[in-house]
């Protein structure tokens, strides 16, 4: 998950669409910051009348804002503050998110370098009936970040885990984008090496889906270009300092957009990458499918030939099989 460079309050937004700037209206606080958030957390239990409630033993997977800290969700709260221990990507960066709300659960850096030492402690303050939320810097957890790797030991050894969902600057980003989301893929960091990005790319060419990436900024145009070159001219957008003061969206092809960033420069803040799927491919002639089913059934099954067609064409696979089934009855096969 990119980093969170610090809280912003009431941001208004800036959008850039074909070199147009939109406003919209400021995203504001809640008034009940400073109230106790409502609602229930499932196995939890009281400890006494007028005390804290104690949150069952467990990992709780707690999101958290990606850049406005008005983002933050009530049960998030809740959970943040009744458990034993936060486990955090940076303490430092969620010291301003205690600070900002009181909370004064014990924090322990879990992040890639010290994970494998640092889980064992974690798993065994659980078992022994603690309470443990995982956060990372920004947004939902899991997300570029070694959290999977601790849900994962903590469900092998029967800990029972609960998801806090909210802000996520991958799916935020897909909300501003303006690019079909009924079918996405989020591929996190492409290789800072160019020959191992091209090769990434070239492998995610073939999804025919919306991708959604992370990148840095001073890489920003070198992966745009590469893009353009691996996956055509798609429609794209650059989304940047998601919910901050800053926000900005820049659409455009993939070509257009590294040209931009190739003359504008390495632009500030947190950066999403959104890139359209692939066109449509162009229909097939009747006749045409035939030859090739045909084709494919001289080394193939009917089920394989009318699998590997529809992978390659988009065709119904039921329809592909219908139709291999009556070339290979012609053929008296």
């Amino acid at each position: 998950m990119p980093r969170r460079t610090g809280p912003q309050r009431g941001e208004s937004a800036r959008f850039e669409a074909g070199g147009r700037r939109t406003t919209r209206a400021d995203s504001g606080r809640s008034g009940d910051e400073g109230r106790e958030p409502i609602g229930g957390i499932a196995g939890s239990k009281s400890e006494a009348p007028g005390e804290r409630e104690q949150l069952a033993a467990g990992l709780y997977v707690v999101a958290t804002p990606i850049g406005n800290l008005g983002d933050i969700t009530l049960r998030a709260l809740e959970v943040l503050r009744r458990a034993d221990l936060i486990a955090c990507e940076d303490t430092r960066v969620t010291a301003t998110l205690a600070a900002r709300f009181g909370l004064r659960a014990e924090r322990m850096a879990y992040h890639d370098h010290n994970a494998d030492a640092v889980r064992p402690r974690l798993l065994e303050r659980m078992a022994a009936g603690g309470s443990v939320a995982l956060v990372s810097d920004a947004g939902t957890p899991l997300v570029s970040d070694p959290g999977f790797k601790l849900v994962r030991a903590a469900r092998e050894a029967g800990i029972a885990v609960t998801a806090l969902p909210g802000a996520s600057a991958a799916l935020a980003a897909l909300m501003v984008a303006g690019l079909p989301t009924d079918r996405f893929l989020f591929a996190g960091f492409l290789p800072a090496k160019p020959g191992q990005r091209q090769k990434t790319l070239a492998e995610l060419a073939a999804v025919r889906a919306t991708l959604v990436l992370f990148e840095t900024a001073p890489r920003l145009a070198a992966a745009l270009a590469d893009m353009a070159t691996a996956l055509g001219p798609r429609d794209a957008a650059v989304a940047r300092e998601l919910t901050k003061l800053h926000e900005e969206v820049r659409r455009g092809t993939l070509a257009e957009l590294a040209a931009h960033y190739a003359a504008a420069g390495p632009p500030k803040g947190e950066i999403v990458l959104v890139v359209g799927p692939p066109a449509a491919a162009p229909a097939l002639a009747a006749e045409e499918v035939d030859e090739r089913l045909a084709a494919a059934l001289e080394s193939m099954s009917v089920a394989d030939a009318s699998s590997a067609l529809a992978a390659e064409t988009g065709l119904p696979r039921r329809e592909l099989y219908a139709r291999a089934l009556a070339l290979r009855g012609k053929s008296g096969a």
